[in-house]
């Protein structure tokens, strides 16, 4: 088994090269490449196309997304949401059957209790005042001090009763969800500040982008610039082979002898092999281009000569 793997996957426009890193690195690389307008391809080895890369963990967890095993933050924020409506709607359930408690026992048992448990402390308050601050004997101080344990027995009487009551149930049942809705607000606090924290992150992303197609446009119409004035040169080269042509057939040989003189032939043979090398040039290019390599202004001159003829 070998160290790393490499696989590639072309279509007609856009290739995808899969690299595993070393064993012992946890991450591979994903690489995107496409065909350029001339028919070449991107090569990763110039920095040329995109490259991703992903480690174990990110390939768990987008595993885990796909097959649905971690829900998003947004179905997150939804349960909450929907937990917080109804733990709303019990608290107001909660409060309009308290109001109906208090209506229903505003002249009974309950604000007796409540009537006799300030009464019941006031006493004790004042008896201990009287031993604190009278001098008394032992015996009248017992006599108060028993007044007091049953005074403060019947105080717990009457708080034994209000606990059993259906009020004091209900408040306490109230208590526990105001807790649990103050938790509820809290974690949604939290999910809206990360919310507002990817929001912010995917706008710095789209300005890098913005940047980034920018510089691309910028490049592209330096680079057609580049290309007009490619043809422009290659079109007075043309030119002036040409001409230069013309006026080496035109020129004639200078003799002194009177002797008549045979016009020289064109050599065929030296056309031959200028053709020959010419062909020889064109199949290097294709194969060059057929390869993603890099060809020069000839090369290329060559290639649209011969898809133009």
């Amino acid at each position: 088994m070998v160290d790393n793997h490499s696989y590639s996957f072309f279509g007609q426009k856009v290739g995808l090269i899969i690299q595993s890193a070393l064993k012992s690195e946890p991450y591979i690389f994903f690489r995107l490449i496409k065909c350029k307008n001339n028919g070449t391809w991107e090569k990763p080895s110039s920095g040329e196309g995109k490259i991703i890369k992903f480690s174990l963990e990110e390939m768990v967890c987008i595993l885990r997304v796909l097959e649905k095993e971690i829900n998003s933050w947004t179905n997150k924020v939804k349960q909450l949401k929907e937990k917080k409506i109804e733990y709303k709607t019990l608290l107001d359930n909660f409060i309009e059957e308290k109001k109906k408690i208090q209506k229903s026992t505003n002249d009974g048992k309950a604000s007796k209790n409540f009537i006799s448990i300030k009464q019941i402390e006031r006493k004790i308050d004042n008896l201990e005042r009287i031993i604190e601050t009278e001098n008394l004997n032992i015996v009248e101080e017992n006599a108060i001090i028993d007044d007091i344990r049953k005074l403060a027995e019947m105080k717990q009487e009457f708080f034994g009763e209000r606990q059993n009551s259906d009020l004091f149930k209900l408040e306490r049942k109230i208590e526990i969800v105001k807790i649990n809705l103050n938790k509820i607000y809290e974690q949604l606090n939290k999910w809206s500040n990360k919310s507002q924290e990817n929001h912010a992150k995917m706008q710095d992303l789209f300005q890098r982008v913005n940047t980034l197609k920018e510089k691309k446009k910028k490049m592209e119409e330096e680079l057609i610039e580049n290309k007009k004035a490619a043809d422009h040169y290659h079109e007075q080269f043309l030119k002036l082979m040409n001409q230069r042509r013309k006026i080496s057939k035109g020129k004639r040989p200078y003799y002194t002898s009177k002797r008549p003189v045979k016009k020289p032939t064109p050599s065929t043979k030296k056309n031959e092999l200028l053709e020959k090398l010419k062909q020889d040039k064109l199949e290097k290019a294709l194969e060059k281009q057929k390869a993603g390599k890099k060809l020069n202004l000839y090369e290329a001159r060559l290639i649209l000569e011969q898809s133009k003829g």
